[in-house]
């Protein structure tokens, strides 16, 4: 487990506030922290690093990805590779040669973009042939395509529910399928209802009852869960901070990637629940430009416009350029200045520029003039932007790749991505590394623990 003292062995969490003494299973109240049905999303690949890309490459040309465009008709996310849209596996440029084998840099590319009145220009070498001019075009809808593994459970009960809990737990041994058929098919909101229905029909803390009858990674795993989405953030920046060392990978996967709005509720949250603010609390535990960067993500202030302004993107490219690769040392300044405030999709037409005017993606510059935790929080920014399904992907597969699974990761990842946009995330697994997402959680987990976690997932 990555977090000091939790699962606890006795009681709640050992912080104030969930759930206040007395109040547990209502607090906090059905819907007061909802989720955003947005993206957001990470902490950074467990050492892998993106290769440089080739001088005069750019992009990897359209052979080296899935082909764009490649949704079918009749679904709403990307589906299996066109023909001749990805090469084999291991080696080989393109999409996802083998994390530990050669390749071009970048990232895989996130699927097209629809733009109104007409498309990009056609350019050799960029994926799909396709890059934005960098001239101003007309305004970009950026179409997300976003769906989870875990939908509302149509004809809902929440008094139902609480009773087939209930029975689950009553009397000698406990019905783990029972529970994992309740919990895993239920949207978060609807387990909020489920809790309070429970402490209102048997005066019963429906937590307190599961703790006492589960253990170890399932509990974990059920516990946040049963959390409001955004207390669940709050909670984990908490413990990345709390204690000895920090762990700046948590700081990274919710700050760089939250929308505005969940990064102003979390920040809230922390307030109101641990009695702390968390710009001090950042300021203790980091330093240098990794804490400027933190601090800029936690004002929640980044610009969400989805029209993208291909004259800015060239100029912060050429900007980019002038502060990395075209001087001697480094203006870090100027990094978190223009990944910190364009929106996401202002920033993807920025790589793009970017790797026009430097002959290498901008991951790479990042690459040879970072290091550390800024480094790897520069770069999740711009990952995000490319393609966020697989930024998830990758991570997933690191948390389970080698000796030993950094359980809390896995889980995180699972829980917060479940009712956004899972679905895509198992698909981007699936053309990265030529295996199901389901298939590594079985062959790295067991018993209940693997069950629930394939619950959530989906075959």
């Amino acid at each position: 487990m990555s977090y000091p003292g939790y699962p606890p062995s006795d009681g709640y969490p050992a912080f104030p506030g969930y759930p206040p003494t007395g109040q547990e299973s209502v607090y906090p109240p059905a819907g007061q922290y909802s989720y955003p049905a947005v993206p957001g999303g990470f902490p950074p690949s467990g050492g892998g690093t993106y290769p440089a890309a080739p001088p005069n490459a750019g992009f990897p040309g359209a052979a080296g990805y899935p082909a764009l465009g490649g949704y079918p008709a009749s679904g709403g996310f990307p589906g299996a590779p066109q023909a001749g849209g990805m090469p084999p596996y291991p080696g080989g440029p393109g999409f996802a040669a083998s994390p530990t084998g050669p390749g071009f840099g970048g990232y895989p590319q996130s699927p097209a973009q629809s733009y109104a009145g007409g498309g990009p220009a056609q350019i050799p070498g960029f994926p799909g042939g396709q890059v934005p001019s960098p001239m101003p075009g007309p305004p970009a809808a950026v179409v997300e395509y976003t769906q989870g593994t875990i939908q509302a459970a149509p004809n809902f009960d929440a008094a139902r529910d609480a009773e087939i809990l209930r029975k689950a737990m009553k009397g000698f041994g406990t019905d783990e399928q029972a529970i994992i058929n309740v919990v895993a098919n239920r949207s978060n909101d609807q387990r909020q209802k489920i809790k309070a229905a429970f402490k209102t029909m048997y005066g019963k803390d429906l937590i307190k009852d599961l703790k006492s009858e589960l253990s170890g990674n399932v509990e974990e795993l059920i516990l946040a869960l049963f959390m409001p989405s955004t207390y669940y953030d709050a909670w984990s920046l908490r413990h990345a901070m709390k204690g000895a060392g920090t762990q700046e990978s948590v700081l990274i996967e919710i700050l760089c990637t939250r929308t505005n709005q969940e990064i102003r509720e979390i920040v809230n949250c922390y307030q109101s629940e641990f009695g702390r603010d968390i710009e001090q609390d950042i300021r203790s535990d980091t330093s240098g430009h990794f804490e400027r960067l933190l601090i800029s993500m936690c004002q929640g202030n980044r610009d969400e416009n989805q029209t993208v302004d291909y004259q800015k993107a060239q100029e912060d490219a050429q900007r980019l350029y002038q502060a990395g690769e075209g001087k001697l040392g480094t203006d870090e300044s100027c990094f978190n200045m223009v990944l910190a405030s364009r929106s996401f999709p202002q920033l993807k037409a920025t790589v793009e520029a970017y790797s026009r005017i430097a002959n290498r993606d901008l991951l790479s510059s990042i690459d040879r003039e970072f290091s550390g935790n800024v480094e790897r929080g520069l770069k999740t920014i711009v990952q995000c932007a490319l393609n966020r399904p697989a930024f998830f992907a990758e991570r997933l597969y690191y948390s389970m790749k080698g000796a030993g699974t950094d359980d809390s990761t896995l889980i995180r990842i699972v829980v917060t991505r479940s009712e956004i946009d899972l679905v895509q995330i198992k698909q981007m697994f699936t053309q990265m590394y030529q295996k199901t997402l389901a298939t590594m959680i079985a062959s790295d987990t067991s018993g209940d623990y693997r069950q629930l976690l394939l619950a959530i997932v989906g075959q």
